[in-house]
This record gives structure tokens, sequence and C-alpha cells, in this order.
């Protein structure tokens, strides 16, 4: 989500020195005019912090602004442009491309030539660029044409590349405390000038808590919430906000994140986590919280399929299947209802016994496979459909396990060069348990029983 829905702001202007424009929302012309009014994010910005001694000291220097929406990215280059007294530039990368980056450099250049004084450009969304279009900022970081800060919602290690990664430092910006947006929201209420204080309006306790809750850190939620709500209690001849009238300007508490950011991978994290822990009440919850935010539920059934393999393996065999029962009956069923099936194998996965034997056994084979390549398979194993095949031993001495008592019969079969590596080790969990000692006794009876490795290979 952009913090400035704007292409550009007016090219060259120190924020400082210009005001929100006409019938701006509330969260646009509550902008800090200067970094004493910035609210938030007290690691970066305060006596000692580094923004702060950046600014003191005058050391324009390229930084790279890390958080989710509404943590203050844009509004913190602003100030900071404002505060160096710095020519200004903003474009948005969702919109801008590299034809709009040269316009940009070209009059920075300009601006160099005339007053000596680099120009601060903010790029929002930065990691939407390319890598042609990141290549393109590069030359122009270097010679000190512009100071360029960038805001990302993203991974800036997998989405900015790294020449220009380095010349940049990554300041991490937090959702917003309560505290700090309770700030923001007293300030709009009160403010006459560029806030709702001649509306004259008080925020009742109940209104204040659940729009807090609203905004989940998020500045724009939480003032675009209350400016709703404040024009609805007005037309209304009321002199308070009550938490109807939030609740109605909210329309739904929305559970918001990035379905391609780290918060959409933090709740996967969670929801899977949850599961491997065994707590079904915290794995509801995160499907809930990822199917409210609209993410896929074909996305979530093929997550429960994989954990089933993966998680709860042969402790409870049928966990896969039932697994697979779940996406086919979402991919049929569709939503509203896909949701049902979904809750039910959720609470059967995350209730059931666990192990990863079957996983670590297939790590096991991987290695063993790429350390000794292609060993000969063992003659007695081979396939013989043609008389010169069979002339050649293919199939000599094979043993049908179904012949004999218990369809088992002590036989090798691993090459000869790998005779005692075991892969699988099952766990001593649910039906894993069973599977343990049956392996156990056929194990011990092929130690005892199998034929020298030399005569059967």
């Amino acid at each position: 989500m952009s913090d400035e829905p704007d292409l550009f702001s007016s090219p060259g202007r120190a924020p400082r020195a210009q005001a929100a424009r006409p019938g701006a929302p509330l969260a646009e012309r509550m902008r800090p005019r200067g970094l004493d009014e910035y609210v938030g994010q007290p690691h970066l910005v305060g006596p000692g912090r580094l923004v702060s001694s950046l600014v003191a000291a005058h050391r324009p220097s390229s930084l790279l602004l890390w958080g989710p929406p509404g943590s203050g990215k844009t509004t913190l280059a602003r100030v900071i442009a404002g505060a160096l007294a710095l020519p200004f530039e903003q474009l948005s990368a969702v919109l801008g491309g590299v034809k709009d980056i040269r316009a940009i450099v070209e009059r920075a250049e300009r601006r160099l030539a005339l007053d000596g004084k680099p120009t601060l450009v903010f790029i929002d969304e930065i990691h939407r660029f390319n890598k042609a279009q990141q290549d393109a900022l590069l030359p122009h970081v270097e010679r000190g044409t512009m100071v360029l800060i960038g805001a990302t919602t993203e991974n800036p290690s997998f989405e900015v590349i790294s020449p220009l990664l380095s010349r940049m430092r990554v300041l991490t910006l937090q959702p917003l405390e309560a505290g700090d947006l309770e700030t923001l929201v007293d300030r709009a209420l009160a403010d006459r000038e560029r806030g709702l204080g001649k509306l004259g309006l008080a925020l009742e306790t109940e209104a204040r808590k659940d729009l807090l809750s609203h905004a989940q850190g998020d500045a724009r939620v939480a003032l675009g919430t209350l400016e709703v709500a404040a024009d609805l209690a007005h037309g209304r001849g009321r002199r308070s906000i009550d938490a109807a009238l939030v609740a109605e300007a909210a329309q739904q508490k929305t559970l918001r994140y990035d379905r391609a950011g780290d918060q959409h991978y933090d709740v996967v994290s969670a929801f899977i986590k949850s599961m491997r822990g065994s707590d079904p009440d915290a794995a509801l919850y995160y499907l809930l919280r990822m199917l409210e935010a609209g993410d896929d539920p074909l996305f979530i059934a093929r997550r429960m399929v994989i954990f089933a393999a993966e998680d709860v393996g042969n402790a409870d065999p049928a966990a896969l299947p039932l697994a697979v029962a779940v996406k086919d009956a979402v991919h049929f069923v569709g939503l509203p209802e896909g949701r049902i099936p979904l809750a039910q194998g959720v609470a059967y996965l995350a209730s059931a016994p666990k192990s990863n034997a079957a996983l670590l056994a297939l790590g096991r084979a991987t290695e063993a496979v790429r350390e000794s390549g292609t060993l000969p398979i063992p003659l007695h194993l081979r396939n013989a459909p043609t008389p010169l095949m069979r002339a050649q031993g293919h199939g000599r001495d094979y043993r049908y396990p179904h012949d004999h008592p218990g369809h088992y019969v002590a036989e090798r079969y691993l090459p000869p060069e790998l005779r005692e590596t075991r892969f699988y080790e099952p766990s001593d969990e649910g039906a894993e348990a069973a599977i343990g000692r049956r392996l156990a006794e056929w194990r011990a009876r092929r130690e005892r029983e199998d034929p020298d490795p030399e005569d059967s290979g």
C-alpha cells in the first residue's frame, strides 16, 4: 500500500513549506511539519537516535525505509528533506518508470549545478521497480546528484538489487504502538487549523478502544476512520463519537496484510507452526486471519497437504488423504462453504500425532544418492524380459515375498555399498510406533537370515 497516492510531489519544494492540498484526507492534512512533530519509531527518531543525529549533523544519507503500511515511511522522508532544506522529489514506483527517473535526474543535475545541493528523491514502493529501473538510479546516487530514500513493505534483501542496497542504510519501521496512534488521534481532534478541532467532538472511551484496535498500527487507517466517524457525528448533530459510529465508519474490522509481503508469510508461518505444535485453537485463528484477508483457500489447502506428509506423516496415515479431500472439497464448493472443510482439516491435523520421520528419510536418501551416484542395481533385482538378460543373471535367485510366510523374505534390496544404511527410522508416535516395531522385526530377521551380499548381487 502506498503512503502517497500522487505520482509526484511538487518538484523541488521542501515539504515543510508545502501545505496539504484543499480537501485532502485528514491523514494527509495532519502530516508532521517537522521532525519535532513526528510520532513513533523511537528507535530511529529522538535524541541520539540515527535519523535525528543525521539531521542534526546535516549529513544527507541514502536510506531504505522498510515497514508495514501506515508506519510513517513517507512522512519520515518528507520531514528529513524539510529538516535538511533539500529540494524534494517524490515518485511512486507503481506508476513511474525509467523515463520519470530521467526527468527527475535532469532537474536534480540542474539544481546541483546552480546551488550545489543534491535533491532528496523519495521513491515509494521501490521494490516495484525492476532490475533495470533500479540500476538506473545507481550512478546518480554514487555521484551525489541525489540522496535516495526508498520505502518498501517487502523484505529488501529479496526485492532490492544488491548494488543499490549496499549504498543505502536500511531502517526498519514498526507498526505504530497504541499510544502513538492515540497521540495522533488526539492531535487531530484538537487541531483547529488542519484537523477536526472546529467540530468540537469528543471520542468516547469504548469508541477510542475500537478505533485503535481497528487501525492495527496503521496511522492512515486510524485517521481515515476517525474522519468518517467525525463526519457522521457532525452530520447527525452529535457532540461525541461513540463505538457505533466507529463501527459504521470502519464498516467491518479488516484483517489486513499484503498477500505478497512479509506479513502474509508471517501469518502462514504462524499457521503451520501452530499445527505442528498441536494447538488447534491457534491454527484455526490463523486460518481465519488468512481467509478474512482474502487468501486463496486453495493456497491454504495446498499447505495443509504438504503439512500432512511433512509433519504428521505415518504417525497418522489418514492425515494425507484427509488433507487431499479438504483440497478437493474446497475446490468443489468454493467459499464461503469451503471454510467448513478447511476448519475440519485444520482441527484434525493440529490434533493428530506428529512425525517427520518420512521427511528425514527423504533427506538421508537424497544425500546418499548424491554422494554415491548411480550404483549398480543388484542382479537379483534387475528386470529380465529376454533370454539374454536371464542368461546374464538378471533376476536370478529373486525370492517373491508373497510365496513366503508373513509375505516377507529376508532379502537385501539396497546396493552392497549401502548395505548397512538406514534412511527411515519411525518414531514412536501414533500408528508409526507399530510400523517401527514391524520394521525392527523384519530388519532383525534380515540380519539373521539373509545370504551373503556377494551371493545376491
